[in-house]
């Protein structure tokens, strides 16, 4: 095996719920996947978690670990935010060939291949990207404290607020309010909850609000609404006009294709890979 790495190259998707790492050689790619990998979140934990999946492809392709860190690689990491923990990661994981960044190239090279087009990307955390000409521009993508906005977490987190102001008597009670103070033990159990809870526990609720606004819930489709606005708003902002495919990738973004503008609901398209495919793609890109 180790000959069939003359041509290989290897990349990373990690992401707030999970960490891919692939290895694609003699035209078959090969993959693993390990835990979370958040890098602004817990910069220590994702380094292990992304050691851990290049040990595992290892030994899978009976080659040994400095073997797979010669090869050119992308790594597209959620909270890779500059230069300099870029370098950080790389130094790290000792790759001596990478391009690091975050991971919104991979999921918008994944997704539209080589071609034009928009991705609403919103999973635990969530951006808006566009390409054109092989030109990328992105928005959002600033994790849950400052941004992140339509994503799992950031639904979650409007849901729970929305019940504490149904207590309050300023937001209309309903079935999802009702259930998210009964699973909680009432305000105080949601403040608590809150105080402690990481992105991924806040995204775990967003399935209620999804199956909530499918059954009619008018909480749950304000919250939809309210997600699908920021969608358009930012397409818009990033040049999206009608007659340019829009993909719909992460966990939660096509449960807002009933509630976007017409227009951008006409566009709408499957996306032609995952992000670890184009992170593949980007790795093959990378100077020798």
């Amino acid at each position: 095996m180790t000959e069939s790495l003359n041509n290989a190259v290897l990349a990373i998707d990690g992401g707030g719920t999970r960490c891919r790492v692939a290895c694609e050689a003699a035209g078959i790619v090969h993959s693993v996947e390990t835990g979370a990998a958040n890098v602004s979140t817990d910069f220590e934990a994702s380094i292990l978690q992304m050691k851990s999946g290049i040990t595992q492809m290892a030994q899978m392709l009976a080659v040994d670990v400095q073997g797979l860190t010669r090869l050119p690689a992308f790594v597209g990491l959620a909270g890779v935010t500059d230069d300099r923990i870029a370098g950080r990661v790389q130094s790290a994981l000792g790759l001596t060939r990478a391009r690091v960044s975050d991971d919104r190239p991979a999921a918008l090279r994944g997704a539209l291949g080589s071609q034009d087009g928009l991705i609403a990307h919103c999973g635990t955390g969530s951006f808006i990207a566009s390409q054109k000409d092989r030109m990328m521009r992105f928005a959002g993508g600033w994790g849950p404290v400052l941004g992140d906005e339509a994503s799992a977490q950031w639904v979650g987190r409007f849901a729970l607020a929305e019940a504490l102001n149904s207590v309050d008597g300023v937001q209309a009670s309903s079935d999802l309010t009702q259930q998210l103070l009964d699973e909680l033990s009432g305000a105080a159990g949601i403040v608590e909850f809150a105080g402690r809870a990481t992105p991924t526990e806040f995204g775990a609720l967003a399935p209620l609000v999804t199956t909530a606004a499918t059954s009619g819930d008018v909480v749950a489709k304000k919250i939809m609404q309210a997600g699908a606005k920021y969608i358009s708003e930012m397409a818009a902002g990033l040049g999206w006009q009608p007659d340019v495919a829009i993909c719909l990738t992460g966990g939660i973004s096509p449960y807002y294709a009933d509630y976007l503008p017409a227009d951008m609901q006409s566009e709408i398209r499957p996306p032609s890979g995952e992000p670890l495919t184009g992170a593949l793609a980007l790795a093959k890109e990378v100077p020798a």
